[in-house]
Parts: structure tokens; sequence; C-alpha cells
């Protein structure tokens, strides 16, 4: 993690298991915000999360919902669309395990931001980090639109 840099940590297992190699508490159905190496805020809102990141150098580290393949828009509700803007797609980065990614049969990865606009700007392949030193490139997409 790089300096004076806060990350939004998102929910879930896998991200957890990012939290756990920091050796920080974790919000597992939540989102917290870390900052040179210090859990900065835990269980955060949308509202929150506006405020932390507001002129600040700021990154996301996300995972997709196991066996649904939601990346926005289920379970994260806080991750607003003003969020993810703020923050910059180049500076969201997605971890999953190569388990949850076969989990999709070749299915895209979701997003539902309540913003189509967003949503058709996150469209495309990414890359996706399933442990140290190794990514896939997957597709973003969802079929009904």
């Amino acid at each position: 993690m790089q300096e004076d840099t806060r990350y939004i940590i998102g929910s879930g297992s896998t991200v957890a298991a990012v939290m756990d190699t920091l050796g920080l508490d974790n919000t597992l159905l939540g989102v917290d915000v870390v900052a040179n190496g210090k859990l900065l805020a835990a269980d955060v809102t949308a509202k929150e999360l506006l405020a932390l990141c507001t002129g600040h150098q700021c990154k996301m580290v996300i995972t997709l919902i196991g066996g649904q393949g939601h990346l926005f828009g289920r379970g994260n509700q806080q991750l607003s669309p003003e969020l993810i803007r703020l923050v910059g797609l180049e500076n969201i980065q997605i971890v999953a395990t190569k388990t949850k990614i076969k989990q999709l049969h070749n299915q895209p990865i979701l997003v539902d931001t309540g913003d189509q606009k967003l949503d058709d700007e996150l469209k495309g392949l990414v890359p996706v980090t399933c442990g140290y030193d190794d990514q896939v490139l997957y597709p973003i997409g969802n079929p009904e639109h």
C-alpha cells in the first residue's frame, strides 16, 4: 500500500484475508478505510466514505459476491456512484480467488450501481488479482443491458 493513500476496503471474506495480512480488524459485511497501515474508519456509510475520500488520494479494494458475481450494487450500496467516480476507475482493485472466478461459469462480473452511465463505463476487461503476483483479465458487463 502506498503512503498517504486512503484504501477503501470492501466487504467479504476474500477482502478480509487482505486485512488479516495487514494485521487489521475487518468489518466482514461492511466497508472499512485504511491509511498508512492503520484502520482509519470501520463499517462506514456512503456519506462517511465521501467525506473521508474528498480531497485525498484513494484506492478501492473489492471482491465480487461469490456465486452471484456482483461487484457493485449487492451488499455494498455504500460504494455509491459518486464515490466510484471520485476514486476513479483506474484506482479500483478487484480481488477474487480463482475458485470464485470459476463459479461464474464464464458469465461476466455484474455491476448495478444505480447509474446506467457508470455501469456502461465499468464494462470491459478488467484485471482481477487472484493471488500474489497472479492476475487474470475478466469481463464486466451486464447481459440484460
